[in-house]
């Protein structure tokens, strides 16, 4: 997909397909106490002759543009038009136009149409062309995506270019600088897609962080990579992740990123990223029901979304410094695999009663986020498929945040609220901190069954935070995947 912007109309008027807005509006009522009535208002259409022809249309009388409901017909130079509504312009928020621009791009799909063309003014309902410009075709990037690597047929490619029509020319620098930042986020996304979707037959530890260290080397340019094999993990001692990967045909791996930004000082923040990389999630001796096993390639999910934030803040110049932590492991069932009722030593020194081996996610993160506070960070983040409570509690819609510091969870939800992101905060109490102490070790990995699940859970986390630093901890259990009923991610 290509995308140019257009201020004086040129490249609109030669589109294929122009897309335009109709909306609602308001007229008072004409008697006392009688209803106010709604028209349709196209009034805002960049070209006023297409405008008239559309208010020709008979079919014109009917359309009541409401939000996503569309017309369509052939303009007088043969160019394909829509029209979509936006229903009450004042209520269409970012989140619709980008739902609805990926309905325009799949429902064109068939047509392979070389351009399209949208009248950026009339999807101006933020008051932010820049910003409106910028979500047209995020959308469009993220729509786009497919995953059919596997299928004997694939997805024929089909080249098109976004014209983004009549933006004001004061804008242009800003929109430039916009679409460029867009287009790394998003190819970012859709490469952390790419992983979770890759079956685990071929992306097993190994050859994840091969395929990491592939990326990393050909587009991050100034990233240190450093990649700990199995002897390397023993000899950080890390007793929990090692319990995991003791019944794998695959060594271990722990990829190690860092950045830092061109003007780095002794005052440049410093943020720790930490991801589950489970590869595939058997439950091992506590073996998961058949029926429960079926999408556990997804459990890496927690590492592949912190190396698709990695690698976006990198193309993006982060003005701060970033440590990725990923660890990567299947967790599988042979001889060797750990039993329930085993005691193992984590590498921060505490002794970990397993009772339950599909309790994996917590162990291998434990030993990373005790490695990534050696790091020194000011902040960590970790992101983990960490429980099926949190799908229980949250569906697959809303993502759990938990951790130790208010200010910095804080600043986490403000960040996903301004990209519309859902995200809703969970207690840690010391309840549930106590109801992780074992009677023969220090710790165990779970807590009472059926209870608190998704909070038991970063409480045993929170066992391997040190030096005062400032932690959240993502459960994305839920919103991993099956996000169909967003139309601009049901791709993956």
């Amino acid at each position: 997909m290509l995308v140019k912007f257009d201020v004086v109309g040129d490249q609109f008027l030669a589109a294929e397909l122009k897309v335009f807005t109709a909306f609602q509006k308001s007229q008072p009522a004409k008697a006392k106490g009688g209803k106010s009535e709604t028209s349709v208002s196209v009034d805002h259409w960049s070209d006023k002759g297409l405008k008239e022809e559309f208010n020709n249309l008979k079919a014109a009388q009917n359309f009541k543009a409401g939000k996503d409901e569309t017309i369509s017909f052939t303009g007088a130079m043969g160019e394909a038009v829509i029209v979509v509504g936006l229903g009450d312009k004042t209520k269409y928020e970012a989140e619709d136009l980008r739902k609805s621009i990926a309905k325009i791009i799949k429902g064109t799909k068939s047509n392979k149409y070389a351009t399209i063309a949208f009248d950026v003014p009339g999807f101006n309902t933020l008051r932010d062309e820049v910003k409106t410009a910028q979500l047209i075709v995020e959308s469009a990037y993220l729509t786009d995506y497919t995953f059919d690597k596997y299928k004997s047929k694939k997805s024929e490619p089909h080249n098109y270019t976004i014209i983004l029509g009549h933006v004001e020319k004061k804008n242009s620098v800003k929109l430039e600088k916009a679409l460029a930042s867009t287009k790394h986020i998003c190819e970012s996304i859709n490469v952390m897609k790419d992983f979770i979707n890759e079956v685990p037959n071929v992306l097993h530890s190994v050859e994840y962080a091969n395929r990491i260290e592939a990326d990393v080397k050909k587009n991050l340019k100034g990233v240190k990579i450093k990649i700990l094999n199995k002897a390397a993990i023993q000899k950080e001692k890390m007793g929990m992740f090692l319990s995991v990967n003791a019944g794998s045909a695959h060594e271990p791996r722990l990829v190690h990123l860092t950045y830092e930004p061109a003007r780095s000082n002794s005052k440049t923040k410093h943020i720790a990223l930490v991801g589950k990389g489970i590869t595939f999630d058997t439950g091992g001796y506590s073996l998961k029901p058949g029926a429960n096993m079926a999408g556990m390639k997804n459990d890496m999910g927690g590492s592949a979304t912190v190396y698709g934030a990695f690698r976006a803040a990198v193309l993006e110049k982060a003005p701060v410094k970033i440590t990725c932590i990923l660890v990567m492991t299947d967790n599988a069932v042979n001889s060797h695999a750990t039993f329930p009722d085993a005691v193992v030593t984590a590498r921060n020194g505490k002794t970990v009663e397993i009772l339950n081996t599909d309790a994996e996610g917590r162990l291998i993160l434990g030993d990373a986020l005790d490695y990534a506070c050696d790091q020194n960070p000011h902040y960590i983040i970790d992101a983990a498929t960490l429980t099926g409570a949190c799908l229980v509690a949250l569906g697959n819609q809303v993502a759990a945040i938990l951790g130790n510091d208010q200010k910095w969870i804080n600043e986490i939800l403000g960040a996903a609220k301004s990209q519309d992101e859902y995200m809703w905060q969970l207690p840690i109490i010391n309840e549930w901190r106590q109801d992780i102490k074992s009677k023969v070790a220090d710790i165990k990995n779970i807590g009472t069954p059926m209870r608190a699940g998704t909070a038991i859970g970063a409480a045993f986390l929170e066992e391997f935070i040190k030096n005062d630093i400032k932690w959240a901890h993502l459960d994305i259990a839920g919103v991993v995947d099956s996000q169909s009923h967003l139309p601009y991610c049901s791709g993956h």
